[in-house]
């Protein structure tokens, strides 16, 4: 049966309203084919099971130490070290520690647990207009997993959105957009070169699969919902230029099929992730964007000839007097 394909995912985040409409619950996937200097979910970019180590909980009884069966875990007067190339991920630290103080990031699940799980919440998807997003990480690299939980939820009148960097196979787009509801489609960059210096990847596939999916819309009864999501993260994609360059592509490419561009504003809520998984962040110290600096971007996205139906700005920014001079 296609519940009992097995998949990788971090954990079930309900009552999500950041993902789609209405209220939501986002399964994130573990493994992602970009690696994003500015990743707000660093733990997802890994395919592999990791641990990480909380200071605050941590009693310093050393268990986790006595019981890795690769040795891979050392106590120091600095905090736990965790040999990141030793460690396979099994959970035995996390299990042994009577503190709850180390964590293993990734779960095998098969569809039927997930969607028994998901389903608990049907009253809140209904009443809501919500529903279920496949997130992570990216989805589309667990494509099996990924169909059979999108049939399932189909099947169950659950509304389904696929939260997507566009990085796959053309193919495996066209396995789940029968299945889809809306697609929450990332464009992070237009210059390539830019694209892969902080992504690691070229953007050329994420363009050509977005304009396949364009023309699968053209050509099939059921037709799902396109927003777009462009991250503003200082020093890298909040730029005029990015910003302009993104809606003019859109406006010559995708008017009429775009029925929402989000500018999501940086936050800097991730740092303590990296913390935990011994990973230096870049953007660590980045203050986050001035209101007037987001409304600035809106202004740019409008200007582009962009028509969708909505151009929204989201996310934390901070006070205007922070950036005044002492």
């Amino acid at each position: 049966m296609a519940t009992t394909v097995r998949g990788r995912i971090l954990h079930l985040q309900r009552l999500s309203t950041e993902d789609g409409p209405g209220i939501r619950t986002t399964v994130f996937f573990k493994g992602c084919p970009l690696r994003c200097a500015w990743c707000h979910n660093p733990e997802s970019i890994s395919p592999k099971i990791e641990i990480q180590w909380y200071a605050v909980r941590c009693l310093n009884c050393r268990t986790c130490v006595s019981v890795c069966p690769q040795q891979g875990l050392e106590m120091t007067t600095d905090g736990l070290r965790i040999d990141r190339q030793r460690c396979q991920g099994c959970g035995t630290c996390a299990e042994a520690c009577p503190a709850n103080a180390i964590e293993a990031l990734g779960q095998d699940v098969t569809v039927e647990e997930v969607l028994d799980e998901l389903l608990k919440d049907r009253v809140y998807y209904q009443t809501s207009g919500g529903g279920v997003t496949l997130s992570g990480g990216e989805p589309t690299m667990q494509p099996d997993f990924a169909l059979a939980l999108m049939r399932s939820l189909w099947e169950a009148s659950i509304h389904t959105a696929l939260d997507t960097c566009g990085l796959c196979l053309d193919t495996t787009l066209e396995l789940l957009l029968p299945f889809t509801n809306l697609v929450l489609y990332d464009l992070k960059l237009m210059d390539d070169e830019v694209h892969q210096h902080f992504t690691g990847q070229s953007n050329r596939r994420i363009l050509e699969n977005l304009l396949h999916l364009r023309n699968w819309m053209d050509t099939h009864s059921h037709s799902p919902q396109l927003w777009i999501r462009t991250p503003l993260i200082p020093s890298a994609t909040a730029t005029d230029e990015n910003v302009y360059s993104i809606g003019t592509f859109l406006a010559q490419n995708l008017n009429g099929y775009v029925a929402r561009w989000e500018l999501c504003a940086f936050n800097n809520l991730c740092r303590d992730k990296y913390t935990r998984l011994n990973r230096d962040w870049r953007f660590a110290a980045q203050p986050l964007l001035l209101p007037d600096e987001l409304a600035h971007l809106e202004d740019v996205a409008r200007s582009s000839g962009v028509d969708p139906a909505i151009v929204q700005t989201s996310g934390a920014t901070r006070l205007q007097e922070e950036s005044c001079p002492k």
